[in-house]
């Protein structure tokens, strides 16, 4: 009987032992990571961060083409206005050759006039007789408006050559008329002797004499 009682002990605490085992081994396998086995742990993924970031690489191509290509429109639009520049700076052929006028004076007769246009300008040339230098000569200088010797305004004593326009409002004065055998303004009475010089009228100064240089028959003009 006593060999029974052990025999049923010695059964039980197997048993025992047994489930106890299989507890723990029920545990380890559901909650723990088994020591030296395989490992049901997932480690998170990193790969997608450490990828170079594609929208991050188009921004910056954006910007670098919208760099250049405002610096390649600034580059084109400073081209464009120095060669504007140096286009105005630069006298056309036209303008060059509105820049100088030359006169044939062997076809003015004695007393008569011509007038020849000089940058958009009327010149009046004045094929002056004797009698019209003795009397430009013979005025006194200290009557006049705007004093000035008749040997200061026509280099050769029988050419003279003014810019005809009236130095009141800028009408163009009518050659051989006036009180004093020159030139007439009909624009507001101004009179301009023979050799020019305002005698009477509003007009202030003298009709302007231009640049110009004789070389036998042919005036220069500019």
């Amino acid at each position: 009987m006593l060999r029974t009682l052990q025999t049923l002990e010695r059964q039980a605490s197997s048993m025992a032992s047994l489930r106890g085992m299989s507890a723990v081994r029920m545990y380890s396998k559901q909650y723990a990571k088994p020591v030296g086995g395989a490992s049901s742990y997932e480690v998170p993924n990193f790969e997608e961060n450490l990828k170079p970031n594609r929208n991050s690489d188009a921004n910056r191509n954006l910007s670098y083409f919208m760099i250049g290509s405002f610096g390649l429109v600034t580059a084109i639009t400073a081209r464009n206005t120095v060669q504007d520049f140096l286009t105005t700076m630069s006298a056309s052929k036209d303008v060059l050759a509105l820049a100088k006028v030359e006169v044939d004076l062997a076809n003015i007769p004695v007393g008569k006039n011509i007038v020849v246009k000089w940058r958009g300008k009327p010149v009046f040339v004045r094929h002056r007789s004797q009698h019209e230098i003795d009397e430009a000569n013979s005025v006194d200088i200290k009557s006049l408006r705007d004093p000035q010797e008749d040997s200061d305004r026509a280099r050769t004593p029988e050419w003279l050559v003014m810019i005809g326009i009236c130095t009141h409002l800028g009408c163009v004065p009518i050659g051989e008329s006036g009180d004093f055998g020159g030139w007439f303004c009909p624009c507001h009475g101004s009179h301009y002797d023979i050799s020019g010089r305002i005698r009477k009228g509003p007009a202030p100064l003298n009709l302007e004499i231009p640049e110009y240089t004789l070389d036998g028959d042919t005036l220069t003009v500019g």
